[in-house]
């Protein structure tokens, strides 16, 4: 990779992480588009929590049933880094509307796995300033600047490895 890289938050939903087959098929898809994996953790979300996340979506016709859905089962989290992260992961997830996806995109993620437009398998930040609030918000103890500052250099030279049982790059 040449240019430098950029980080965004991708979120594994509750609909697919309850699939384990579904789970490693996009893990797969992440490692073959070169994608870097920073983070990787597993969480629960209580409903406040939830809330919180999705707070610019009060007042919509789908907000409770988002944040129901969003506590209902365990959620992926992920750091992910490439050239274009954030555009590159909105366009491997595809279009929000999974009825549109079906047909526009079949091939994306939520062509895919995507159930409804709530259970659509995946999320990602839709621009730098969110990707640095919403990976604050699943990782508080990551910092963005330290890891331009101290590591984006050696993974943008291919100074790392697959850590397989933890689906984590780790710098050599």
């Amino acid at each position: 990779m040449a240019g430098r890289l950029q980080l965004t938050l991708a979120l594994l939903k509750p609909d697919v992480t309850r699939v384990p087959h579904v789970v490693q098929a996009i893990r797969n898809k992440i490692i073959q588009e070169d994608f870097i994996v920073v983070r990787h953790k597993e969480v629960r979300l209580q409903r406040e929590k939830t809330e919180e996340f999705y707070k610019e979506h009060k007042g919509k016709f789908f907000y409770n049933r988002l944040v129901t859905f969003m506590a209902s089962g365990p959620t992926q989290a992920l750091i992910l880094a490439h050239e274009d992260a954030i555009r590159r992961w909105r366009t491997l997830m595809g279009p929000t509307k999974v009825y549109k996806t079906k047909y526009e995109a079949p091939d994306t993620l939520r062509g895919l796995y995507g159930l409804t437009d709530t259970r659509n398998s995946t999320h990602g930040s839709d621009g730098e300033e969110n990707a640095v609030n919403e990976i604050k918000f699943f990782f508080p103890e990551f910092s963005c600047d330290d890891w331009y500052k101290l590591d984006e250099e050696k993974f943008r030279r291919g100074e790392f490895l697959l850590d397989e049982r933890n689906f984590v790059h780790k710098l050599l």
